[in-house]
């Protein structure tokens, strides 16, 4: 009687000593997946977060500068200024075919007043191709549109803190009159609040846009060395995220030739262009995204190790069995097989339990209120399907060893291995 309780006591410890090493195995695995989706997740969601931080200012922009040359250029010493002019704008809309849309940006500090309250603020000079470079709607009222631009109409578009600092955070703003630089204006838009972190020439909420033509005839320049037909600034759009090398060239090339400057000379023009830094941060995110990737497929090398240790344990602890069913006609084929798919089983059943325990993880954070330079944890099922894909190359190689044993048993070595 005591023998029996003894055996039956050893026996239950063996089966449960088997759960817990299939247990830590498996959370070894769905960790291992886990980790491995959720770096891919938030290495989007920065890089999706700083896309969209950098489309506040525009889709796919470079913005030009006027600056100092470098370089000695056709007798010209180095040190020049060069200043921007609108025939510059003209000139590589017409001879850059690699750009799609290009305007010049014309901006003063001008004196707004209105019944309620006055203010300085940022004035800016807009075409309809300015504001299909610059992410400026209006989100209510309208755009500034070409018959404002061809007549010279007074009407502006508000910014979300210069509204609220005229009208004290009156809504029947639209159709009001404010004064900028003692000229009526009548309110025909108001943009939407902006969330933005960085700027080159301050935030869009504190800006006022007016038709250019009008900025030109109201707003004179209070710098004395501002010459007619200056720009502060170009923008361009390349006709595709791909050719933007093509584009940068392309109006180096043109403004060289009509300011006599080296094209090669950068100091002569800076140049901010997105979609360069866009690749660049992506390098970045790529860079982090291949580290996290190979910390989290140590962490599956080692569910793999996990998987080898508990199907050579199975095949310590089912001796027997296959003994008796080689005997039986069951051939190595067959023995591997199994033995294979049980492993295989064991990985991917891990590996799918920490894929939706991230999705639910993604789910539950993508309902939240995000920071600037955040957007979620966007779940690529591209990514679960390579990391799916390695586990599943990962259990199989773990357990071919103890496949691989199991089949080479006769069936007289594993009876008497048993007993």
């Amino acid at each position: 009687m005591r023998l029996a309780w003894g055996l039956a006591g050893q026996t239950l410890a063996s089966v449960w000593r088997h759960k817990l090493r299939s247990f830590l195995t498996m959370f070894g695995i769905a960790w291992g997946i886990a980790s491995l989706v959720l770096m891919s997740a938030l290495c989007d969601g920065f890089r999706q977060g700083q896309r969209k931080n950098q489309s506040q200012l525009g889709d796919n922009i470079v913005l030009v500068f006027g600056g100092r040359t470098e370089k000695q250029a056709g007798g010209q010493r180095a040190g020049r200024r060069v200043r921007l002019e609108q025939r510059d704008v003209e000139a590589i809309r017409e001879q850059c075919p690699a750009v799609s849309v290009v305007e010049s940006e014309l901006k003063r500090q001008a004196a707004v007043t209105s019944d309620y309250n006055a203010g300085s603020f940022l004035t800016l000079g807009v075409t309809p191709e300015y504001l299909q470079l610059r992410n400026l709607p209006a989100a209510a009222g309208r755009d500034v549109s070409a018959h404002d631009q061809a007549n010279g109409h007074r009407v502006c578009i508000l910014g979300h803190t210069v509204r609220k600092q005229l009208f004290e955070g009156r809504q029947d703003v639209l159709g009001r009159r404010v004064s900028i630089n003692g000229y009526p204006y009548t309110v025909a838009g108001l943009m939407s609040e902006k969330n933005q972190n960085s700027s080159y020439d301050g935030w869009d909420n504190d800006k006022i846009l007016i038709p250019q033509s009008s900025l030109l005839r109201d707003c004179p320049p209070a710098n004395p060395d501002w010459r007619p037909g200056q720009v502060n600034a170009i923008i361009y759009r390349p006709v595709s995220v791909g050719r933007w090398r093509e584009a940068q060239h392309q109006v180096r090339a043109v403004l060289g030739r009509l300011h006599a400057f080296d094209p090669g000379d950068e100091g002569a023009i800076p140049l901010n262009d997105s979609i360069e830094s866009a690749e660049f941060f992506d390098r970045v995110f790529d860079a982090t995204e291949v580290f996290l990737a190979v910390l989290s497929l140590v962490t599956l090398s080692l569910g793999g190790v996990g998987v080898m240790n508990t199907m050579m344990t199975a095949v310590a602890e089912r001796t027997h069995e296959i003994g008796l069913r080689k005997a039986l006609g069951a051939t190595r084929r067959r023995i591997m097989t199994e033995f294979l798919l049980e492993g295989l089983l064991l990985a991917v059943a891990s590996g799918l339990a920490g894929f939706g325990v991230v999705s639910l993880l993604a789910s539950a954070v993508n309902h939240l209120p995000m920071p600037t330079m955040f957007s979620g944890l966007p779940v690529r099922y591209r990514t679960a399907g390579l990391a799916l894909a390695a586990l599943g190359t990962v259990a199989v190689l773990s357990a071919f060893p103890p496949a691989w044993r199991a089949c080479r048993l006769t069936p007289v070595e594993a009876l008497r291995e048993e007993r």
